[in-house]
């Protein structure tokens, strides 16, 4: 009689492997610490001055008389940069990775078009006073009453930058784990689809609405005072050219790369160049449009600093220009995620990710300069330091 032999184990395992741990790796971990810690001044000026604080203030800036109202936007803009701090463990923890795509990209959007005037007007503002191009001043000091105190401009901006930068490198990291199929390629590589003709009359309808706005940057960056109101005229300094070539940069980024993503004339270049164009683009001209129209109602408790009719047109202007360039931008990776799910990945490329189905709605591919959501010391006004 034959023994009973144990079974053979089976050469196929009969549960899928444990997935492994998620490493963050040592970069993404310095990373992480640097945008946290660079919101620290910001939130600590803000929070003394919620508090009753005069740290910053001198003696007779208007700030000093914003009672309530000034403590409620003070405390928003805290929330704001405070985002960053949740925007940083995001990026960099595994429940991150199942976050839906719109909850991500739409304030780093937001945080783009907030922090890239910050991060490219403040540095070349520093180099033109270095270089004796004016004297610098902030809002506010080319009239009788000082606004804040020099040292308070490098600090915040400085710690802006450092964010926009940190946040940035980190978002541009997670974005191509998570979606870099759907910018891989070249221009000339994207098929027909049927929705082009609809993309291309978005994206002339866009170059359209930008003109105006660029023309009136144009010409205040020239020294015109056409469509500026007294206040503004008045108390122009080499800050303000410089934030308005930096508008002017940013309307033409945001025409080129739209165009050459409807249009596709050039199809050796990169896909992710015109898409980087297309984020930087419409967000600093839709979300700063938008803030230099809150701060111009805001600000406009006399006469000479009520925005003008030009001034409105222009910022209304930037904000449309910026939204149907994110709209076609949406819409373009909707295409690209509902194509890169049905097809299989491609040999030596990573798997399709689930969440490619759910990619980017708020706008194009993320660009590594992206910063914080954070506001800027105030109320910004386009005629002087960016702010």
């Amino acid at each position: 009689m034959t023994a009973n032999r144990p079974p053979e184990a089976s050469p196929y395992p009969t549960e899928p492997p444990a997935a492994a741990p998620y490493q963050v790796g040592r970069a993404r971990t310095v990373l992480r610490a640097v945008a946290m810690v660079s919101c620290l001044p910001y939130i600590g000026l803000k929070a003394a001055w919620i508090a009753g604080g005069r740290v910053g203030v001198p003696d007779g800036s208007p700030l000093l008389d914003g009672g309530a109202a000034l403590r409620v936007a003070n405390g928003v803009t805290v929330l704001m940069d405070a985002a960053v701090i949740v925007l940083a463990l995001l990026l960099t923890r595994p429940w991150g990775r199942r976050v839906p795509a719109w909850l991500l990209v739409a304030p780093m959007w937001v945080a783009s078009g907030l922090l890239l005037p910050i991060m490219t007007g403040f540095p070349i503002q520093l180099l033109v006073r270095l270089l004796g191009g004016g004297d610098g001043r902030p809002v506010g000091e080319a009239a009788s009453e000082p606004f804040l105190d020099p040292w308070v401009f490098g600090v915040v901006y400085g710690g802006f930058i450092v964010q926009g930068l940190a946040l940035g490198a980190l978002f541009a990291l997670y974005a191509k784990e998570r979606w870099g199929r759907l910018w891989q390629g070249r221009l000339r590589d994207l098929p027909e689809s049927p929705t082009a003709p609809a993309l291309r009359a978005t994206a002339v309808a866009a170059a359209l609405a930008a003109l105006l706005p660029g023309i009136a940057h144009l010409l205040w960056a020239a020294g015109s005072t056409a469509g500026l109101n007294a206040g503004r005229a008045a108390d122009r300094t080499s800050d303000f050219y410089v934030l308005e070539a930096v508008n002017l940069l940013f309307v033409v980024v945001t025409v080129v790369g739209v165009l050459l993503l409807a249009f596709r004339r050039t199809g050796r270049l990169p896909l992710r160049l015109p898409l980087v164009l297309v984020w930087a683009g419409s967000a600093e001209t839709a979300c700063w449009g938008g803030w230099l129209s809150m701060a111009a109602l805001m600000g406009a408790g006399e006469a000479a600093d009520q925005p003008t009719a030009a001034m409105t047109v222009t910022y209304a202007g930037q904000m449309l220009a910026g939204a149907l360039v994110a709209t076609l931008g949406a819409y373009f990776f909707a295409e690209r995620a509902a194509a890169a799910s049905v097809l299989p990945a491609t040999a030596g490329g990573p798997e399709p990710d689930p969440a490619a189905a759910s990619a980017p709605a708020a706008s194009a591919v993320p660009a590594a300069s992206t910063a914080s959501t954070a506001s800027a010391v105030s109320a910004p006004s386009s005629g002087s330091r960016v702010s």
